[in-house]
């Protein structure tokens, strides 16, 4: 019996030929499908992470990373798919790396996971890149503004009702701050009627003074309470000639931020972002009296920022900037009565209260939206999505709004109690603070962007017109 042996022609031997190629690389495809990853060297003492600008939609975010390791290889994704095609950025000798991530048009505002994968060795950070509503102006012909340039590095202003005074805090830079100014401005033509520096730190040969960053006013004492931020402290001044009285020395309350005055109980209460404290003073003795501990119901520590007084019920609220939460605090026996949950916010950062409506306002600046607490239920009533890097909120009680400032936005947004916005104002370069008279205006303190912006070191009286 005679075995045939078949060969194809030339043309079937070319098909043979691709076929089989094709099915080598399908078998090659599945393989590297199905192939075990490489399980490379893990760094296991990894502390990177990466921080967002936020952006709009259309427009541009920057992203920094840091505490990453030299050299490694680091690429971002969104939803599995890798972000500027695929591209790696370098993490240089200080542990960092920049990067710009073009934010489609479409985008939907909120918080978008991503994550930073890196390589040699492995590690990733994940984090929310931002994307803010961009909110039309409105309202401009339902208010009154007036506005006057003070000096440069404003933060905050208070008002005494007593002297129908502001007084306006301002520090300049980073560590040393050798220029902060304590101002007393006219209320009414918001021309300043003085003012006094901070006073040099004795210990230092820097330059280096207790700047002044946080304020409120002691109408019972005449005296004008300051935070002094970067030496972890306070100071207290006297209202008529801005003498100083008393410097605290520095450690009393780590990165010192606001300041309120419960006039009738002679206390001063003071936040620190960063720890979970209220920290509180006695206005009469000018002494230290306790530190008030909030213990959060997440598995995060309460980190106080923004305060707010209802002085005629003495309770005291205070937002946390770590965790989704708000306390309540009576000033009598300085108890912390409850805490509340106030979803959908992230990095909350201010706070106001209407004791008489029984309503809570909190603004957070990583979330860009304002949430309306009713105080009864500690439930929530509205959630307003505001400008860009909402930072702080004061509750006008003649007219019944809130007034949110949004830092990134350049915005004061006017907010009813039902939650409907009824102006959105321009609040010039990077709105910072705002605060209420309580007689239907408020007063907003924004900062620069240097020495010669036109817009920005401005104290601006908004007031609803008739």
């Amino acid at each position: 019996m005679h075995s045939t042996l078949s060969i194809a022609p030339r043309s079937g031997r070319r098909v043979l030929a691709q076929a089989g190629l094709a099915l080598a690389t399908l078998t090659l495809s599945i393989a590297a499908a199905y192939a075990a990853p490489t399980f490379e060297q893990t760094d296991t003492d990894f502390k990177g992470s990466v921080w967002s600008s936020g952006a709009l939609p259309g427009s541009e975010a920057k992203l920094m990373g840091r505490a990453f390791t030299p050299g490694q290889k680091v690429t971002l994704y969104r939803a599995g798919q890798a972000l500027n095609n695929g591209e790696t950025y370098t993490v240089n000798e200080k542990g960092g790396f920049e990067a710009t991530v073009a934010i489609p048009a479409d985008a939907t505002p909120g918080l978008h996971p991503v994550v930073a994968s890196a390589a040699n060795p492995t590690a990733a950070a994940l984090f929310d890149l931002k994307v803010s509503s961009k909110l039309p102006l409105s309202g401009q012909d339902a208010f009154t503004v007036t506005s006057e340039k003070l000096v440069q590095g404003l933060y905050q202003s208070a008002y005494s009702p007593k002297s129908d005074r502001l007084f306006v805090t301002s520090a300049v830079g980073r560590p040393p701050v050798k220029e902060s100014q304590l101002l007393k401005l006219n209320a009414k033509t918001l021309a300043t009627d003085a003012k006094v520096s901070a006073a040099k730190v004795t210990t230092r040969d820097d330059g280096h003074t207790y700047a002044m960053y946080g304020v409120a006013t002691d109408d019972t004492h005449n005296n004008v309470w300051v935070t002094n931020t970067r030496d972890n402290t306070v100071a207290v001044y006297k209202q008529s000639d801005l003498k100083l009285v008393k410097q605290f020395p520095a450690g009393l309350a780590p990165h010192a931020r606001d300041v309120v005055v419960d006039e009738k109980l002679n206390k001063a209460y003071v936040s620190t972002p960063g720890k979970n404290w209220i920290v509180v003073f006695d206005t009469k003795k000018l002494a230290h009296k306790t530190n008030i501990a909030i213990e959060s119901d997440e598995d995060k520590s309460f980190s106080t920022m923004s305060i707010a007084l209802d002085d005629a019920n003495h309770k005291l609220y205070t937002v946390s900037g770590a965790t989704r939460e708000a306390a309540v605090i009576d000033t009598k026996t300085d108890k912390v009565e409850r805490v509340i949950r106030v979803p959908g916010i992230k990095s909350g950062s201010g706070i106001a209260v209407d004791g008489k409506g029984k309503r809570l306002y909190v603004v957070a600046q990583g979330s860009d939206n304002l949430v309306i607490i009713d105080l009864d239920s500690g439930k929530p009533l509205h959630t307003v999505a505001v400008g860009a890097g909402a930072l702080n909120v004061a509750f006008e009680p003649k007219s019944g709004l809130a007034y949110v400032v949004s830092r990134g936005a350049g915005t004061v947004t006017a907010v009813d109690a039902n939650g409907k916005i009824v102006g959105n104002l321009d609040g010039g370069t990077f709105p910072n603070h705002v605060v209420s008279d309580n007689k239907g205006d408020v007063f907003v303190i924004n900062k620069s962007k240097g020495a010669d912006d036109a817009q920005g070191d401005r104290i601006s009286r908004v007031t609803p017109k008739k």
